[in-house]
């Protein structure tokens, strides 16, 4: 009887876990139609300058190769997190969140301090449709990466004092998927806003 219901007890946490896998899927997809809303927009209304700045001579791409560098670098850092998860090494999985949270922070700063300059510059979202949509499509992404901050924050938190019980892995593999989602959102972003845009 006994042997039943635990097998009946894993069954059911096993099937809770797969639904929630499969939700978190639903998220992100629904996520991923929303950029691509943005993304089209950009397309429409990217070259609309209204007489304003173009991209030449706003961005500089020395400096969002280095944003990023710190981004791709921390999906390195995520994965390395996630290894260590699933060996059960609590102590490389907080630092490897660590270095994570940190290499993300400076792309976040690097970011704020661009969007900083161009509107003390008088290239404000309201100039013209261009940096409307740019705006509004980079800082959607910044705003992402700073909620994923958040969340490593929590996992950080979460593992130091639950350990890497079966919720806690399962959490993180999550903020992985998500980090890793946010990751090639901005190779996107890169590519189509700021490399086509300087080309």
């Amino acid at each position: 009887m006994n042997n039943s219901s635990g097998q009946y007890e894993e069954l059911h946490i096993s099937s809770i876990s797969d639904l929630k896998a499969f939700g978190f899927w639903v998220y992100l997809m629904s996520d991923l139609v929303l950029f691509s809303i943005v993304f089209s927009a950009f397309a429409v209304v990217g070259h609309n300058y209204a007489g304003g700045p173009s991209p030449k001579e706003l961005f500089n791409l020395p400096y969002l190769f280095g944003e990023t560098a710190f981004l791709l670098l921390s999906s390195a850092t995520m994965g390395l997190s996630i290894v260590a998860m699933l060996k059960d090494k609590n102590k490389f999985v907080i630092i490897g969140l660590t270095i994570t949270f940190i290499l993300g922070l400076g792309f976040i700063v690097m970011e704020v301090h661009e969007f900083y300059e161009m509107i003390t510059n008088g290239n404000t979202p309201a100039q013209s449709s261009f940096l409307s949509s740019f705006f509004t499509l980079v800082g959607m992404h910044g705003t992402h990466v700073t909620f994923g901050l958040i969340w490593i924050v929590v996992m950080i938190i979460q593992i130091r004092f639950k350990g890497l019980i079966r919720g806690v892995k399962s959490r993180l593999y999550r903020l992985g998927m998500f980090w890793h989602f946010l990751d090639i959102v901005w190779i996107g972003v890169f590519t189509v806003v700021y490399l086509l845009g300087v080309i």
